[in-house]
């Protein structure tokens, strides 16, 4: 089974593509930001560990993980957030990793996993195929906007928070640009994808 890395900047269409991976060409998808979520919802051992390196007051009254607070104590200390990142890093890879043993088993030609942060992380590099989804600074600028009703100067901030995209195709094994309508990037999927499972 080929297995394949999705990523893109925010905003960019990453989870579009990964919706038509889907749909038209029945490739299941694992996406590693829901993944994250799921690793850290009550009972599960990442949140008891995250409890007990930060405190109870990472948690909300009903026991779930207060997503606020925690980015506030990781946002201006990085030894939290890599202490952050020890706990949930490894949970996140057992669930993938476990998927896709199991997608394996089932005969599919190839799977994709989905992240927003494949390559900040590094972790890329376990993908023997990467496919970054990109577009130009104003088109992704606009998008935000118009997606999430921020302020323009709000939008900016948040991509400058972010690894340029340059660096994100430089380690691309195909890059998808989606500048166009639905129609363009369909058929944009059509192509890589055809050229990955050929």
């Amino acid at each position: 089974m080929k297995v394949v890395g999705l990523t893109g900047g925010i905003a960019t269409g990453k989870s579009v593509v990964a919706k038509m991976l889907r749909i038209h060409h029945q490739v299941p998808v694992i996406d590693l930001d829901r993944v994250a979520r799921e690793v850290v919802e009550p009972g599960k051992p990442a949140l008891r560990a995250i409890v007990a390196h930060f405190g109870e007051e990472v948690l909300r009254v009903d026991g779930t993980l207060d997503r606020g607070a925690l980015r506030h104590r990781i946002a201006t200390d990085p030894d939290a957030r890599r202490a952050l990142e020890s706990i949930t890093h490894p949970a996140i890879r057992e669930v993938a990793a476990k998927v896709l043993g199991e997608l394996a088993l089932t005969g599919v030609p190839a799977a994709v996993v989905e992240a927003a942060l494949l390559v900040e992380t590094g972790s890329w590099r376990r993908y023997p195929v990467l496919i970054v989804v990109t577009c130009d600074p104003e088109t992704q600028l606009r998008r935000l906007v118009e997606r999430d009703g921020q302020t323009e100067e709000e939008a900016r901030a948040l991509i400058a928070a972010q690894l340029p995209m340059a660096e994100k195709e430089a380690v691309a094994t195909h890059v998808i640009r989606n500048e166009g309508d639905l129609q363009a990037l369909e058929a944009e999927v059509d192509r890589v994808w055809g050229a990955i499972v050929s």
